[in-house]
């Protein structure tokens, strides 16, 4: 055995590195056995990667399968006809053909594609070989990334793109099956081939029961019973399965239950946070796990984190003026030798470089954020300040105001009055000479308005740490197309209880003094504010939750013969294994949202609340323009709509995007159904929107906005909807958090005192030293580093991203009309993206780069890897 192994090992280094690249003689027994075979052949080409070598345990398992190899294991395919059956009427299995020039080398530390020969026995009545079986031998997984049959008699060349882990045989109950890139509705595919596309489907979706293992291929539903740990004394509400806490359904893991309380799932051991459970396919490649985007989410929960926490704790600290947050970018944030060594002693050298940066020494030393790189002190404007509503990381929540004063929706049965105290005395001087009736018939009103979304949950916030309002934001649109913020309204529930009402108190534009100071803090309430929604509410929420229903329906109930299925799949990559992710070190209890945010433990169940208000129709971005009264149908606008914003850089950009994915969904959907009866009659497809609503949105499957799936328009509009919110609605939400959070003092994550009070010791100090003063209020120093490192994080595009009008392989279908169609859809990109850039240009688009000359650049498609502030990945991915 160790003589067998020594060979084997010398072997491999004396090859290239290509694991096909020479064979040992000791393999000769599988070319024999093929060669024998007699009659004709057709060859293929095999492309697939080895797992990493990380630790002995796995070296030992590839030392055995060299032996295993040796005796003649192995990894075995059979094609399966598409055109002739077997005696049980499901298609002809072919004769076993066995991977040929298979070096069992030693694999790099990050595995590579890897091309292996194949031989197939070929018999002229076997017809078009439309599925494979494959059986691993191996004791360990491999990706199969695709299989090609170069010329198979009668029909050519026959591609089948996997693009899946295959684990040892011994872990499934039948071998793996992997079909052509040819694409049937239910009803048009092959008789040989139905059982095999029924099977499969049942195999993905399970039984419901028991724990999940890596090497199940199972997508099941389950509530959000798994973010606490009542074992160690944390109590959130579950989420999901309730008319209290509605929640779209996540990933099943099947877990043992907690001990304390049955309801709950228990939770990994922090150090375990990314071996849970999703579908192997659905887990991070491995260039996506070099770089960092998971093992830094980890560090940061179980080792920086903590360890920061002890130092403060130990030396409490606070920046004191604005100048010590700048050299967070200038010349790193100052650790203790000592303190240094406790915090990276348990990290891996890739993690260390990560987290020292490129100059070697220079702990938690951040790259400089966008907003500040031209002009230091562009973001305390005003203008910049109103410009963000429209261009910054959250442009979604600025409505036109349709009702003076702003009203509320709450039950004043319960909370009382809330309506605004705003009168047309109050604003009158800052409307440029027109009345308030007047300005709203104009369209020169709007409002940011997160009043009703907090005030319910403002007592239990500000119970905690967090100190914080209820806000309400009035601006002008000017002639020149930019916004003013007229006043701001800070809010509190009635100190002798919710039912009497708000308390409220108006701050307007000051220019100087102390006045200048207060006005300042009153901008960053709003922007505290924002900042949490826009994390758990546009991002979260909006995002990575409302999608992960649609991954798992799509994964159990379209096969991935049928068109739909090829069309959103690259839609949906990491994004359950992202979300898993989060679960485990960033929306859990105590976890590092609920301690940088200021809705602190009331986090995630501020997020099923507002959940009640989320309709999938709406977030088209047409309708949501239109329901926010920012657009109104025009048919000789372009897209059909008037913007009464014309210069809204995410609108604007986002339409071209909107029309670009529409105009491609509905050339590719009208390939393969001609009519709305086609829809009618796919069983596969309406069986996936009955458990999309049923099972995915569960909490909200009676809603009657749900389109019905009974006509083609309704099938596109669909679609449509779901790539928008999983590429460019993500896109806009994310990847603008550094550029523009990154420097904390332009979005504070929480904040926490109040406005000071005149005669008071705060009060003196907003006067005397106001920077110090504004640092007290926003988040301390610990809040502000964690914060920053995780944004910086979530920012990052990996180096093995897929764009918007790209795909993972060339050959993702055999249908050469939907390629073309799909290559007309990337020269449509590639020409909206050149309109951003000349748009960007234009110095009367003020809106578009601001007093911090910061271009709009979120919904440009394309990016290089890193921190780009710009690009639209195909999917959810961080």
């Amino acid at each position: 055995m160790f003589g067998i192994g020594k060979n084997i090992i010398e072997g491999a280094l004396n090859t290239t590195g290509d694991l096909a690249g020479s064979v040992i003689n000791a393999g000769g027994n599988i070319l024999d056995r093929v060669s024998s075979l007699g009659g004709n052949k057709i060859k293929g080409k095999v492309i697939l990667m080895r797992s990493n070598v990380l630790d002995f345990t796995e070296f030992h398992s590839n030392l055995l399968d060299n032996f295993t190899e040796l005796l003649g294991g192995g990894v075995s395919f059979q094609l399966i006809s598409a055109t002739h059956t077997s005696n049980d009427s499901r298609g002809k299995v072919g004769n076993k053909a066995y991977l040929e020039r298979w070096l069992t080398s030693i694999p790099p530390l990050f595995a590579g594609e890897s091309v292996f020969q194949i031989n197939f026995q070929w018999d002229e009545n076997f017809g078009f070989p439309g599925a494979f079986f494959i059986k691993n031998g191996h004791t360990s997984e491999f990706f199969l990334k695709s299989l090609t049959l170069d010329d198979v008699p009668g029909y050519g060349r026959v591609h089948f793109d996997c693009n899946s882990w295959v684990y040892p045989s011994g872990r499934y109950k039948k071998d793996r099956i992997f079909f052509a890139n040819h694409v049937y509705l239910p009803s048009q595919t092959p008789n040989p081939l139905r059982k095999y596309r029924e099977e499969e489907l049942w195999n993905l979706r399970g039984d419901g029961t028991g724990e999940r293992k890596e090497w199940d291929r199972i997508y099941d539903y389950d509530v959000y019973n798994d973010i606490a740990d009542p074992d160690v004394g944390d109590h959130r509400p579950i989420l999901g399965g309730t008319t209290e806490y509605p929640y779209p359904r996540r990933g099943r893991t099947g877990r043992p239950r907690s001990r304390r309380d049955h309801n709950y799932e228990s939770r990994l051991s922090p150090i375990m946070s990314l071996d849970i459970y999703v579908p192997k396919d659905e887990n991070f490649g491995h260039l996506k796990m070099s770089d960092f985007l998971g093992y830094t989410l980890k560090a940061l929960s179980i080792s920086i984190k903590p360890g920061l926490q002890s130092i403060f704790d130990v030396t409490p600290n606070e920046f004191d003026n604005f100048k010590e947050v700048d050299n967070l970018f200038e010349r790193g944030f100052p650790i203790p030798f000592n303190a240094f060594k406790t915090l990276t002693e348990d990290l891996t050298p890739p993690l260390f470089k990560a987290l020292v940066r490129n100059d070697g020494e220079k702990f938690l030393k951040f790259p400089t954020p966008e907003v500040v790189k031209d002009n230091k002190i562009g973001w305390s404007t005003d203008e910049e300040f109103a410009r963000e509503m429209l261009a910054g990381p959250n442009p979604l929540l600025i409505r036109r105001l349709e009702a003076f004063p702003p009203t509320s929706k709450l039950d004043p049965n319960v909370y009382g009055n809330q309506n605004s105290t705003i009168t047309e005395e109050h604003i009158k001087h800052g409307l440029d000479g027109l009345t308030v009736d007047e300005a709203m018939k104009q369209n020169r009103l709007y409002i940011v308005d997160f009043h009703d979304a907090l005030m319910p949950y403002l007592t239990r916030m500000n119970a905690t740490s967090t100190k914080t309002y209820a806000t309400r934001t009035l601006l002008l649109l000017k002639d020149d197309g930019t916004l003013k913020p007229l006043v701001i309204e800070l809010a509190l529930p009635h100190p002798q209880g919710d039912q009497l009402g708000a308390i409220s108190k108006l701050y307007f534009p000051a220019e100087n003094g102390v006045q200048k100071s207060i006005w300042q803090l009153a901008k960053a309430y709003v922007t505290v504010n924002d900042v949490g929604y826009h994390q758990l509410i546009s991002h979260w929420l909006h995002t990575h939750a409302v999608l992960e229903p649609f991954v798992i329906a799509t994964h159990r109930q379209l096969s991935v013969l049928h068109p739909i299925h090829k069309l959103l799949v690259p839609h949906y990559k990491d994004t359950m294994f992202i979300n898993a992710s989060a679960r485990q070190v960033l929306i859990n209890a105590n976890g590092l949202i609920e301690t940088t945010h200021y809705p602190s433990k009331y986090s995630m169940e501020l997020s099923s609340i507002l959940y009640k208000d989320w309709t999938f129709p709406d977030q088209a971005l047409p309708n949501n323009l239109m329901k926010r009264g920012l657009a109104v149908e025009d048919s000789s606008a372009p897209h059909g709509l008037r913007l009464l914003i014309n210069d809204y850089p995410f609108a604007v950009d986002g339409l071209d995007i909107w029309s670009a994915i529409k105009t491609w969904v509905q050339d590719y959907c009208c390939l393969y159904y001609k009519d709305d009866n086609a829809v009618q009659n796919d069983f596969e497809l309406q069986s996936w929107w009955n458990e999309l609503r049923e099972k995915g949105h569960a909490d909200k499957k009676h809603e009657p906005w749900w389109p019905k799936m009974q006509t083609l328009s309704e099938l596109i509009e669909s679609c449509t909807t779901i790539i928008w919110i999983a590429s460019a609605l993500h896109a806009a939400v994310n990847f603008g958090q550094y550029p523009y959070g990154g420097y904390i003092l332009n979005r504070p994550t929480t904040s926490r005192r109040f406005m000071p009070e005149v005669g008071t010791a705060e009060y003196k100090e907003l006067e005397s030293n106001p920077e110090k003063a504004f640092l007290r209020t926003i988040c301390s120093e610990l809040q502000a580093l964690v914060s920053i490192s995780i944004i910086e994080i979530l920012s990052k595009h990996a180096s093995d991203e897929v764009y918007l009008g790209q795909r993972a392989s060339i050959d993702w279908t055999s249908d050469k009309i939907a390629l073309e169609a799909f290559e007309k859809f990337g020269k449509n990109l590639f020409e909206v993206e050149n309109r951003i850039m000349e748009r960007n240009k234009e110095v009367n688009l003020k809106n578009r780069s601001g007093p911090v000359n910061l271009p709009y650049t979120l919904l440009v498609p394309s990016s290089n890897e890193g921190l780009t502030g710009r690009g639209i990945p195909n999917s959810i991915s961080i």
